[in-house]
């Protein structure tokens, strides 16, 4: 059987969010975002706090802290590549797929097998890539075997009213049919992939 290599693939989402994000400037930190009611910077300080999170899941701590909201302080950019390093370092530890990872911010005694967890990190940055583009007005550049397992990841989030619950982390499902793999990904998710039309 097959092992998909989440580490691989989250990497390859991070680092797209690090090239995307590298090119943004002061000004377009206001820039608004698909994600309702964040700007750029909203949307950096809240994956920067998920990488964080996910660092300190990764190496077994159940620390509530590790998931507050950080100040990305005088520098934005560079604090969102700061942790976005910080969390590949975390998932480039060996053995870090067969540890169980405590995700506190899904329930007090919430946890996963590690290469599970890594897949939810995965799916989060493929969409929060194409956040950050869509939001700085150009494209993400993944390779198609990245969006077939990110597909694949998609299609087992939950749908239905748990998605209407406070703090669930995405919207109903939007309907599209598109050829495109990354819209029905973000569709799926509740994107709409002609944002901001």
């Amino acid at each position: 059987m097959h092992t998909i290599d989440y580490v691989a693939l989250d990497a390859e989402a991070v680092r797209v969010s690090i090239d995307l994000a590298a090119t943004a400037t002061p000004a377009d930190l206001s820039r608004p975002t698909p994600c309702r009611a964040w700007t750029l910077y909203g949307l950096l300080a809240h994956m920067a706090t998920q990488h964080y999170g996910f660092a300190a899941a990764a190496r077994g701590s159940a620390d509530p802290d590790a998931w507050k909201l950080r100040d990305l302080g005088d520098d934005p950019v560079k604090a969102y590549i700061a942790s976005a390093e910080h969390v590949l370092e975390a998932f480039a530890e060996p053995g870090v797929v067969d540890r169980t990872f405590p995700l506190t911010e899904f329930g007090p005694d919430a946890a996963f097998p590690g290469a599970q967890a890594i897949s939810f990190h995965f799916i989060d940055y493929v969409v929060h890539s194409w956040d950050v583009a869509k939001s700085l007005g150009t494209t993400v550049p993944f390779a198609p075997a990245t969006l077939e397992a990110a597909e694949a990841v998609a299609q087992v989030v939950p749908v239905g009213d748990i998605r209407l619950a406070p703090g669930t982390p995405f919207a109903p499902a939007v309907s599209w049919s598109g050829e495109d793999r990354l819209d029905r990904i973000v569709a799926h998710l509740g994107r709409t992939p002609s944002w901001p039309q």
